[in-house]
Formats: structure tokens, C-alpha cells, sequence
């Protein structure tokens, strides 16, 4: 399955560098208030620090996963499995810690976040989100279905974990709700909640692990719907990000 997995996300990466508008980047810009603290802000410069091409993005997002889902089939899958034995699964927290949070920053500057401070915050409060995820694997035996789970790390991760979703959805229904906005069309917000969905699969099938519900109460059920996840919910993220460079500017 990790292997099949990796051969997927190759081939949706090198489509993503083959079809996409190279041109199409999102800026990053920062703002200086030229002033003490309290400065009008009509008196400040909002400049343009670099841009996020887009496809190149995605496309690395994509990469990323594959390269980790052939480490683990052709290069450690000895470790995998000894991890596997135990209830855990180092390597999936380290790749999730930097695809999940390369995407979370896509998505936050599709949708109009350009703040260089506001992305690292989202980057590392994702980061955190997922190395949450870690720790609750690190400190309960899910292979002992006679242990109590200890949820503490999960909760904590949901907290880190809602802090982007604020930042993006909050400026957003801000920003529609003024006097005069015509907001984005409405097959927009399906996809934000489509994206919303599909990004947040993942803390249920763990939740679903860890409280060994139904097949979930064997660790690999979970194991196996991870990169199940990996084949549809990663590539159903990956495509509607990237349909933004396809939109005719």
C-alpha cells in the first residue's frame, strides 16, 4: 500500500510540474507601520517580500508524501513494521509535520492570507498540531486494548489544530460580511468546506483508533486507512489547490 501510494503521489507531483502556470504565485508581504506603536495605519508601506508559485507548491507537497511512502516500502520497512508492532508510527508524524503544514500555508495564502508573520504562525501552530499526534501515539499502547488511552496530547493537538482554520475563515467571513462585498462565488465555499473536511480526516481516524471503535480497535486497521487517506483525501487537497493556477487571471 505505501508503495502504490508513493507511485500515486509521483505521478500527481510530476503532473502538477508539467501542467502547471509557473507564473501563478501568491505574494508574501509583510507591513511596515513607519511609526511607534499606534501609528495610523494609511501611514504605513505594505510591501511584497517574495511569491509562492503555486503549482511548484503543490507539486512539493506531493513529493513529499511519495518520497516518505517509498522510504518506508523500499528503505526501512524492517523499522516500519518493529514501529507497527508497538502502535506507532514515527515516520508518518514526521512527513505529516512538514506536508500538512505546506499545505495549511497554500491553502491560508489561496484564500488571502499574505502576511509572511501570520503564515509562520500558521506553519508552526500546525507543525505542533501534528507533533501532538506524535506524543499520543508515544505515550499509549494501542496494541493493549486492556490499557485506558490518555486523550490529553489528541485535545491539545486539536487546539494547535484549530488555530489555522480561525485565521483563515475568520478574515474571510470578515471581509464577505461588509456592506458592499460581493464575496466569491458559492461553489468557492463548498470547496473551503470540502478542504476543511478532508484536511481534518486524518484526527478522526485516530480519534477512531485510539478509541477502538469497530475494526479501529486493531492499530493496523488505523495503519491502513491512514494511506488509504494518503491515496484520496491528500490528492483531493492537492488537485483543488492547485485548480487556482487554471483560474484566468
Amino acid at each position: 500500500m505505501n508503495f502504490f501510494a508513493g507511485l500515486l503521489h509521483l505521478a500527481t507531483g510530476i503532473a502538477m510540474l508539467v501542467l502547471g502556470d509557473r507564473d501563478f504565485t501568491l505574494p508574501v508581504s509583510g507591513f511596515n507601520i513607519a511609526g511607534p506603536p499606534g501609528t495610523p495605519l494609511e501611514n504605513g508601506t505594505l510591501s511584497e517580500f517574495f511569491g509562492i508559485p503555486l503549482a511548484f507548491g503543490v507539486a512539493v507537497f506531493s513529493l513529499l508524501s511519495a518520497f516518505f511512502h517509498f522510504l518506508i516500502a523500499l528503505v526501512v520497512f524492517g523499522a516500519y513494521k518493529s514501529e507497527l508492532r508497538r502502535g506507532r508510527n514515527r515516520f508518518r508524524w514526521v512527513e505529516y509535520s512538514l506536508s500538512s503544514t505546506l499545505m495549511i500555508v497554500l491553502i491560508g495564502a489561496t484564500t488571502g492570507i499574505t502576511d509572511f508573520a501570520a503564515l509562520i504562525g500558521i506553519a508552526f501552530a500546525n507543525a505542533s498540531m501534528i507533533l501532538f499526534g506524535w506524543i499520543m501515539e508515544m505515550v499509549n499502547d494501542s496494541t493493549d486494548p486492556t490499557t485506558k488511552t490518555w486523550f490529553t496530547p489528541f485535545w491539545m493537538g486539536c487546539v494547535a489544530g484549530i488555530g489555522p482554520w480561525v485565521a483563515i475563515l475568520l478574515p474571510l467571513w470578515f471581509n464577505v460580511s461588509q456592506d458592499g462585498a460581493e464575496g466569491p462565488p458559492a461553489f468557492v465555499y463548498g470547496i473551503i468546506v470540502s478542504i476543511f473536511v478532508f484536511f481534518n480526516t486524518f484526527a478522526i481516524n485516530q480519534w477512531l483508533q485510539y478509541k477502538r471503535i469497530g475494526k479501529w480497535v486493531d492499530y493496523l486497521h488505523g495503519e491502513r486507512t491512514y494511506i488509504v487517506l494518503s491515496f484520496v483525501a491528500k490528492s483531493v487537497l492537492a488537485w483543488q489547490i492547485f485548480a487556482n493556477t487554471l483560474i484566468p487571471q
